[in-house]
């Protein structure tokens, strides 16, 4: 159990300090207020930096995903011209019996 001898030292210390920090800040504030204007001013520059930077990869990024997407637009149109230029199976012209079908008839009967 503490004694009642620190316990008053503790509560006169507190009383000091709560007196104390006043008056330190009121001797202290003509150097403290510019070294706060001055913080408060680099983070307003880091904060300004960071959204240009990211801006800027923003915009790096849409163009990749603009470039990849007119790459794979331009992969499918040559895919579909080289299958509208492909050559017709013998079974996919009209008028043209299928000769699997044939078989099958032969077979059948």
């Amino acid at each position: 159990m503490p004694r009642f001898d620190d316990v008053t030292k503790g509560v006169a210390f507190g009383i000091g300090v709560a007196i104390l920090i006043p008056v330190a800040f009121r001797a202290l504030a003509p150097v403290l207020k510019p070294v706060a204007r001055s913080a408060v001013k680099n983070g307003i520059l880091v904060i300004e930096k960071g959204r240009e930077i990211m801006a800027e990869t923003s915009e790096k990024i849409e163009d990749l995903v603009a470039e990849t997407q007119e790459e794979m637009r331009a992969k499918r149109m040559t895919t579909e011209e080289d299958i509208d230029q492909a050559p017709v199976d013998q079974a996919e012209q009209p008028g043209q019996p299928d000769d699997q079908s044939n078989v099958r008839n032969i077979v059948n009967e």
